[in-house]
């Protein structure tokens, strides 16, 4: 409760924390229209292949002009930023914490990597790069003494801030998750109808200012599934191996919905993860949704609980046996000083893996053949399935970072999951696929912590 101050403190003794930004997209960007306006942060550098990006992020935060300095020796001695195109320059020089936020799972976990081997705190915005190898990453991490953290203001980590809430007050967690917009032919859905499927008005999607890849990424299961496999890896959580269920509910359902099948829930098992949809399958809007919230769903300890659940109000289920902590928003990137901060003064992570529970695998949108190259998330080709990780790692199938220009071997037919075996996969992935398969090496070892 006490980072600002110890914030303050390092401003006082000017010492700030020194940060590295990769990548100046939309995350980037909200930290950066913050940054300024807290004590004891020095962002020393941005490092984005399009330089002018990383100049349009500066003037749309209104960074000042006199703080931009033409390289790293400046920016480090003067306090102020500098702008690189090769995120290597960031690694060999003084700086604290490095912020990966490119998107790109290959690149980030190169990126992680160079962070770990010079002794740099990660913040990984990269989601993707979290649920392909973050378990492998998090171990190297500690032990080169350095923090590897999910990025506070994105919803894993906010989830696991509930996870941490409920165990340090006794609970078990029997689900945590949160809520998406989503509809059963969403799977299908690829950058030439994805704005069929949002609410963007035509001006805005014509504009170009909009990503359609992403877009259908985060429609079509995809980012939800993620999102939840670095949930279940951080938490020790067991995804159901027939994937998330996007229950249609509002945020009084939450804990009627997220608990086992077996009591009337959706759940296959306790101590699991899921995400409700914030429409019914007709596609009508549900007041009072959970679409950009978070939520932990817990069980009662003893009768006296129970009543507890049900005296107050905390979204009990009929039984007053489950009740749910709801957060009805996330920040994004206004939020992530949280994890800098708790890096750097606190030599903490915001949520981080513990083992190998969750993972996200390549699923055929359609019918493919051999010979045909798949496109990745958001694409035409694959969305990505969320199973747990001894089912992923037994059955062979390819996590769906790995799926990105790689050619099929085989016929794939639609809703089946793209194996290992069923593709060929280029050298160049060859870093990547290392800290995949030592990731996949701790799924037998990995505890279950419900």
């Amino acid at each position: 409760m006490n980072l600002h101050k110890l914030l303050s403190d390092r401003e006082q003794e000017g010492r700030p924390v020194r940060v590295g930004l990769i990548g100046a997209g939309r995350y980037g960007t909200m930290y950066l229209a913050q940054a300024n306006n807290i004590p004891g942060i020095h962002v020393v550098a941005i490092a984005d292949i399009n330089v002018k990006r990383a100049e349009g992020a500066f003037e749309l935060v209104g960074w000042p002009k006199g703080q931009i300095a033409p390289d790293i020796a400046t920016a480090l001695k003067n306090r102020s930023t500098t702008i690189v195109a090769n995120a290597d320059e960031l690694f060999d020089v003084d700086i604290d914490v490095i912020v990966e936020a490119t998107g790109n799972p290959i690149v980030g976990v190169k990126h992680a990597l160079r962070a770990i081997e010079t002794k740099k705190h990660i913040i990984m915005v990269t989601v993707e790069a979290d649920a392909l190898a973050g378990p492998a990453l998090a171990k190297r991490a500690e032990a080169a003494g350095v923090v590897y953290s999910m990025a506070y203001g994105d919803q894993p980590a906010l989830i696991m801030e509930l996870v941490d809430w409920a165990r340090t007050s006794g609970f078990d967690v029997v689900c945590a998750g949160k809520g998406a917009k989503y509809l059963e032919h969403y799977h299908e859905m690829n950058p030439d109808n994805v704005w069929e499927n949002w609410e963007f008005s035509k001006e805005l999607t014509d504009s170009g200012q909009l990503n359609p890849n992403m877009h259908t990424s985060f429609r079509d299961g995809t980012k939800a599934s993620i999102e939840m496999a670095a949930v279940a890896n951080g938490a020790g959580l067991v995804p159901s191996d027939t994937g998330l269920s996007f229950t249609p509910g509002d945020v009084e359902e939450i804990a009627t919905i997220c608990r086992p099948a077996d009591v009337g829930g959706a759940l296959a098992h306790e101590g699991s993860v899921d995400v409700m949809s914030s429409v019914n399958r007709d596609g009508t809007w549900i007041p009072h949704n959970t679409q950009e919230g978070v939520f932990v769903v817990v069980k009662a300890t003893n009768d006296y609980v129970s009543g507890c659940f049900t005296e107050y109000p905390w979204h009990p289920d009929p039984t007053g046996q489950y009740a749910a902590l709801y957060r009805p928003y996330h920040y994004v990137g206004l939020e992530l000083n949280m994890s800098i901060a708790n890096a750097a003064l606190r030599g903490i992570a915001t949520g981080s893996p513990i083992g190998f529970f969750g993972d996200v695998v390549a699923t055929a949108k359609k019918d493919l053949k051999a010979g045909e190259f798949l496109d990745g998330e958001g694409g035409f080709t694959v969305w990505g399935k969320l199973v747990s990780a001894r089912h992923s790692v037994a059955t062979g199938a390819l996590p769906v970072a790995l799926a990105h220009h790689v050619e099929l071997r085989n016929d794939i037919a639609k809703g089946e999951i793209v194996g290992w075996d069923d593709v060929i996969i280029d050298d160049s992935l060859s870093q990547a696929i290392e800290l995949r398969r030592e990731t996949e090496a701790l799924v037998a070892a990995a505890p279950v912590n419900t």
